[in-house]
């Protein structure tokens, strides 16, 4: 009978071993990755189909939608570039990251003036100052509706209710990466509108006031001013 050598015996049990469990793992890896049912991509990561907006100031640059305003060629207001669907009830998912300025992702909102690609509405807000990510800001419109860290309902125009709190602002502003890549998830279903950083809620508006907007454009802001480059990637869409 032929007899293996205690070593080689035991290198090749090991070896064994160790192939099982990288494909066990490999396997509980897979079976555990987070499936995204009923979303859908609207952004191809490759060129601007299915945008519209000025392309003196948006373009696709490593496979983000990339708006810049810079001091040789400033946008003289705050331009969008604008998804070619409306929007209602739906949970919006994307990547986003911003040196300078301050930006936004607009819904349920309306082309205000077609020419210039300014729209006015519902802004999931982006900053890269420690101010203003995460509120709920109605461009052209009633301001800033909830600050970060509320829940409010609004029942009149000038009727802002704050129901809860979401943790105090400076804190929540911590879970938010400066100029780096960030996950941003707006949800609208009926009246409430939810943003959400780095899986962090952020604000939350219930608004069931006359000025209420069921449904609109979705659109990604380019705000006038300081040199600036905000750019968004991965962006998929599920209605409700």
């Amino acid at each position: 009978m032929l007899q293996l050598n205690p070593l080689r015996s035991f290198l090749m049990f090991s070896f064994s071993m160790c192939c099982a469990l990288v494909l066990t793992s490999s396997t509980v890896s897979r079976a555990e990755e987070p499936k995204e049912e009923g979303f859908t991509s609207i952004f191809n990561g490759k060129d601007l189909t299915g945008w519209k907006g000025n392309m003196d100031y948006w373009s696709v640059q490593d496979g983000a939608i990339t708006g810049t305003n810079t001091a040789e060629k400033p946008t003289p207001h705050n331009t969008f570039i604008v998804w070619e669907n409306e929007v209602g009830d739906f949970e919006l998912r994307l990547q986003y990251k911003i040196v300078g300025g301050n930006s936004g992702i607009q819904y349920r909102s309306k082309l205000a003036d077609a020419e210039k690609f300014i729209v006015g509405g519902y802004q999931a807000d982006i900053d890269s100052s420690p101010t203003y990510s995460g509120i709920n800001y109605e461009e052209r419109g009633r301001g800033i509706l909830a600050e970060r860290g509320q829940s409010v309902k609004i029942t009149g125009e000038k009727s802002i209710e704050v129901v809860k709190s979401l943790g105090d602002k400076g804190e929540l502003q911590k879970k938010i990466n400066a100029e780096q890549w960030n996950d941003y998830v707006v949800i609208a279903k009926g009246g409430v509108l939810q943003h959400i950083i780095n899986g962090v809620p952020m604000s939350t508006v219930e608004d069931v006031s006359s000025k209420a907007q069921a449904k609109g454009i979705l659109a990604l802001q380019l705000h006038a001013g300081p040199p600036m480059k905000v750019q968004f990637k991965n962006v998929r869409i599920k209605q409700l």
